[in-house]
């Protein structure tokens, strides 16, 4: 016996012996990495040639705000397969083209868009306005595709020339909503849905109870969605000085040209204008060397990507003590209940960053930058509370509306001194509603039932046991009494009568300039106008602009410091030497990704704690 204990002793001390030497390792080699990644970008950081190309390389999807991500998870991800997009900040962007602009050594900007997801036309149109900007110091900006997508050559017709592969083709195919119905295969299930609504045009639970769009959603969908179509062509018609006829909106057309280039899609776009020439990867290479000069070491053109560059000009910048400040504070994704991390809204979290804005003496104004189809009623009034101690405090609150603020995203707006949107914003959506699934139908196919007492007839209603009508009626009189409070809340902000707001309301989608003929939204206008409005607001006339964003806690700073350097995949020497390294399949398939991991994601953000919900799940959808 003695001796298998002592057996048994060795094993164990041989596989913990085993296990921190392998993770000793791991330690070391990642922090010998990471030191080696540092003297590297500095060797990397160190020049810029002059006449260069600073190639916007642009991979994964443009937000607000970027998601939480743990930073050890985040330096390893380039190991998994199951990892979602990157994110990129649209301000980033617009940072890395306006110190461009300015740049002597910048002679070029060449749009790399292969990899860029999804984006809606607001943000976009964002770094299309800094596009211009820098063509209007004489400089020149190229887009090269294998493959264009609708967003992705929307960006790229702000180019002076747009090249596109020789086995390449371009995907304009207009905007559309196309929600997946599932009432009869939860009618198989014998799952019982309870649905509790207000508003005609508040949609969000027809696929619970339908198999089809209501002939009101589809009335209300064609409007806002041709409206965003007519702003796409309008942009792009310009952009490449053609004609809004130029956009095939018909199968019979868009077979009839196809067939004049004998099934040549790449043909079909030059045909139609929609690109300047087509090249291979190589050829374009060749012709970027004539125009800023060949790197000796990568034997291409002299080039710094958007990050790198990005890194660059940011370590030429100096902190300086700031003076009265304008706080922007950011309220991206689901609206829910409690502490959320950054990329999602919460309404305890997100009202903490107000706070902290209104109990700073040097905020004198405050702009809350929205992008969100809504969520949870009880955290979006949360949030407003909390604009309105703001405003209590005598400091000025502007709401910013980017690409989406509906539902509980204009809620959360709605008593700012003053609405601005973009015109490609989606806004509206006003209008409540909640749900409930219970399986007693389904438990009884099982065999299996529920049953007991209670001290109340409140107790009788449960998810095993179904809801009783008279509980069913309060639940709804709960929603109507949440839509009564919604519309109030509108027409008290806004100063226009009750009556007026339940009309332009009923959960029915607005695109900006209808909701500024309405009075919902007071000026049309960017980011950077909505922070003017503040300053003006204020009195302001020299100020700094400040985000407030999510504390991190000591030990998130440290492994920052550690693994923020770097990911694995910089780490591991991953070089690319030419313009475009991935496929357009590659690309599509991310984009079908995306979509299933948003679908998948909706359950866990109904997190009310009364069960009433404001949110435009359409909204969110058209990218």
């Amino acid at each position: 016996m003695d001796y298998v204990k002592t057996v048994f002793r060795f094993l164990w001390k041989a596989i913990n012996f085993s296990r921190n030497l392998i993770l000793n390792l791991i330690f070391f080699g990642i922090l010998f990495a990471v030191i080696f990644s540092i003297e590297e970008n500095e060797q990397t950081h160190a020049m810029v040639a002059q006449d260069s190309a600073l190639v916007l390389n642009l991979s994964g999807i443009l937000v607000e705000e970027k998601r939480y991500v743990d930073p050890v998870e985040a330096a390893f991800s380039d190991f998994s397969d199951d990892k979602e997009p990157a994110e990129i900040l649209v301000d980033d962007v617009v940072e890395a083209i306006k110190n461009a602009a300015d740049d002597s050594r910048i002679k070029v900007i060449v749009l790399d868009l292969k990899s860029l997801h999804r984006a809606h036309l607001d943000k976009l149109k964002s770094i299309g306005v800094a596009l211009n900007d820098f063509k209007a110091q004489g400089k020149q900006v190229i887009a090269y595709g294998d493959y264009y997508s609708q967003a992705q050559y929307y960006l790229a017709s702000y180019a002076d020339e747009v090249v596109l592969h020789p086995y390449g083709g371009v995907s304009i195919d207009g905007f559309g909503v196309y929600p997946i119905y599932f009432k009869d295969a939860l009618d198989k299930l014998s799952i019982t849905q309870h649905v509790f609504r207000v508003g005609t045009y508040k949609s969000a639970v027809e696929p619970f109870i339908r198999n089809d769009m209501s002939e009101a959603a589809k009335e209300a969908n064609r409007l806002w969605l041709g409206e965003l179509w007519t702003h796409y062509k309008n942009d792009v018609s310009l952009n490449r000085k053609f004609d809004q006829s130029n956009f095939d909106e018909t199968l019979d057309t868009f077979v009839e040209k196809l067939e004049q280039t004998q099934g040549d899609y790449a043909q079909y776009a030059l045909q139609n204008k929609w690109v300047d020439k087509l090249a291979t990867r190589q050829e374009l290479t060749e012709e970027l060397i004539g125009l800023v000069g060949e790197d000796d070491k990568t034997k291409s053109f002299n080039r710094i990507a958007f990050q790198d560059y990005l890194d660059l000009t940011r370590l030429n910048q100096f902190d300086v003590p700031m003076g009265d400040k304008v706080a922007v504070v950011v309220a991206k994704g689901s609206i829910m209940d409690g502490k959320q991390r950054a990329g999602e809204i919460g309404g305890d979290s997100t009202a903490a960053l107000l706070k902290k804005a209104r109990l700073d003496d040097k905020v004198k104004a405050v702009v809350l930058r929205i992008d969100s189809g809504g969520g949870s009623m009880f955290a979006s009034e949360i949030i407003r509370n909390e604009v309105l101690a703001i405003k209590a405090a005598g400091k000025p609150v502007v709401a910013s509306m980017g690409s989406v603020a509906a539902s509980g995203g204009y809620w959360i707006a709605a008593s700012a001194n003053e609405i601005w949107a973009s015109e490609n914003t989606i806004t509206g959506s006003i209008g409540v509603f909640g749900t409930i699934m219970t399986i007693e139908n389904s438990l009884k196919k099982l065999g299996i039932y529920s049953d007991g007492v209670g001290t109340t007839e409140l107790q009788g209603s449960s998810f095993t046991r179904g809801i009783d009508p008279k509980m069913a009626n309060v639940i709804q009189k709960g929603v109507e009494n949440a839509y009564d409070k919604f519309i109030t809340v509108v027409s008290n902000s806004r100063n226009i009568p009750k009556e007026k707001v339940n009309e332009i309301a009923q959960g029915r989608v607005w695109l900006a300039p209808q909701a500024l003929e309405f009075g919902l939204v007071d000026k049309l206008g960017s980011k950077d106008d909505a922070i003017e409005a503040a300053a003006a607001l204020a009195n302001l006339d020299h100020y700094d602009v400040e985000v407030v964003e999510h504390d991190l806690t000591e030990q998130e700073k440290l492994i920052q410091k550690i693994f923020g350097v770097a990911s694995v995949k910089s780490l591991m020497g991953g070089v690319y030497s030419s313009i475009a390294d991935s496929t357009a399949l590659s690309g599509l398939i991310g984009m079908a990704q995306d979509t299933l991991n948003t679908q998948t994601k909706l359950i866990k953000q109904y997190n009310d704690p009364n069960g009433v919900y404001s949110r435009c799940i359409y909204c969110e959808s058209v990218q």
